[in-house]
Order: C-alpha cells, then structure tokens, then sequence
C-alpha cells in the first residue's frame, strides 16, 4: 500500500510529504485504525532526505510508506522554500502523544519496541499512568540480533496491537518496520528515535525556547556534541534546496 491519494503532499526529492496539520493527521490514522488499514508512519526529516538520496534502498523504504510527516523543521522550511508549503511541523514525539490521547477513547493496544530493558519498562509504566483508558498490550527493548525478529515478531502479532512504536534509530527502525510491516500488519507502525528516552526520564527534550527557534537540532548537539556528523546533513541539505530549487519538488 502506498501513500494515500487522498492525503495531500508535497515532494522533497521524490519523497512525498504529508501537507495536513496534526489534527487532520491523527483524524487520519484514526481511521486507519478503524479500518484495520496498516500504515507505516515515517516522522521525516533532512538527515533522513540526505539518506535516502545517497541510499537507494533507504528511498525506497520512504517512497513506499504510507505516511510520511515533516518532522524535521528543515523539511518544512523546504516545502515553504519551494512555495509548495506544509500546513505545520508534524513532529514524532508530539504525534505519538496525540495519537495516545486519542487511543483513550477506543481503548487501544499499543506495543512499545526498542531503547534498553530499563528505559522500555519505565516508558510503559509512565505511559500507562498518563494515558489510563489504552492498554499497553506489550514492549520489548531494542537490543536483539536479527536472528530474534521471528520470536519478536510472534509476540507483537500475538498481542494484536492497533499502535506499534519502535525507537531503534533512523537507520534502523524504518527498514525493520518495511520489512516486516506487512507480517506486522498493524493499522499504525511507527518509529520514534529517541523518544521513550525523552518519556522514560532518561534525556529531556528541547526547551520551548528552541523549539519555538526550530533549533531542536541545535540542542540535541549541545547535549551530545558526537552527533555533529550526522548534523553535518543538515547544511548539506539547506545547500542542496538552495543550488537545486526548481528540481526539489519535482517528482
């Protein structure tokens, strides 16, 4: 299943982009769910453009989801660039929180995959008592070796989730979710990066200083100053949107 024809998009080479807002979204994937549609939900950003431009494999993964959102301010500074603009950042940390929110009143399952055994088991704990009317149907941390997907794979299915987030990093969480998301087959299929680290108490999240700045990127660098090789996509990107204005939104 591709993307939605009936979700209006914008293309950042090649890679169509969801122009609803966050409301209209979570409208959206609640129907999904209603439906029994399963829907891979890549939260997107320029580090990840930059990947899937020099990785064919990666674009692939993002060309074939059912829904991308502009989570990184950068893909959203593209598409206003452009004149092809988005209707507002749909940011995955913010996205999982709605989509929660919303689950109360249907009493959904949600599955919780990846980060370490102690941060997964404190996230589902601090989930449950912020969001009592969903059932935490499962979680399993991130650590396993490929030759564990089978087993893994079992109990998602076994626990008949209609969410499944999965923290297991860019570079890893969406090939594993196109993978197996059509065994999977759950109506939301998400990765969320760093988030159950954010939720466990583990790291905290940008302030709304930076947030309101778009400078969440900045931020994540200043607490972890060995990231600056995969920011180093993010000038690589605004440079690319710039020199290749007339070729970004083409399809």
């Amino acid at each position: 299943m591709k993307a939605d024809s009936r979700i209006p998009t914008v293309p950042i080479f090649g890679i169509r982009v969801s122009k609803i807002d966050m409301k209209a979204t979570v409208s959206y994937l609640t129907d999904a769910v209603k439906k029994r549609e399963p829907h891979q939900v890549i939260t997107a950003n320029p580090i990840m453009v930059m990947t899937a431009l020099e990785n064919p494999a990666y674009m692939e993964i993002m060309r074939s989801a059912e829904l991308v959102v502009p989570d990184g301010t950068g893909v959203v500074w593209a598409a206003e660039y452009c004149k092809q603009p988005v209707a507002e950042r749909v940011a995955g940390f913010d996205l999982l929180h709605e989509l929660l929110h919303r689950g109360e009143s249907y009493n959904w399952k949600v599955y919780l995959l990846g980060s370490t055994p102690e941060v997964i088991r404190e996230t589902a704990s601090r989930l449950q008592t912020q969001y009592p009317g969903i059932i935490i149907a499962g979680y399993h941390d991130g650590f396993f070796a490929p030759d564990a997907d089978e087993e893994i794979i079992s109990g998602i299915v076994k626990a008949q989730p209609d969410l499944l987030f999965v923290a297991r990093g860019a570079d890893s969480q969406e090939p594993w979710i196109a993978k197996y998301k059509t065994r999977l087959n759950i109506p939301v299929m998400m990765g969320v990066g760093g988030s159950f680290d954010v939720i466990s108490g583990k790291s905290r999240r940008a302030p709304k200083a930076f947030q309101k700045l778009r400078a969440e990127w900045l931020y994540r660098l200043l607490k972890e100053p060995t990231r600056y090789k995969r920011m180093l996509a993010l000038p690589k990107f605004a440079a690319k949107v710039l020199r290749e204005k007339d070729k970004v939104t083409k399809v």
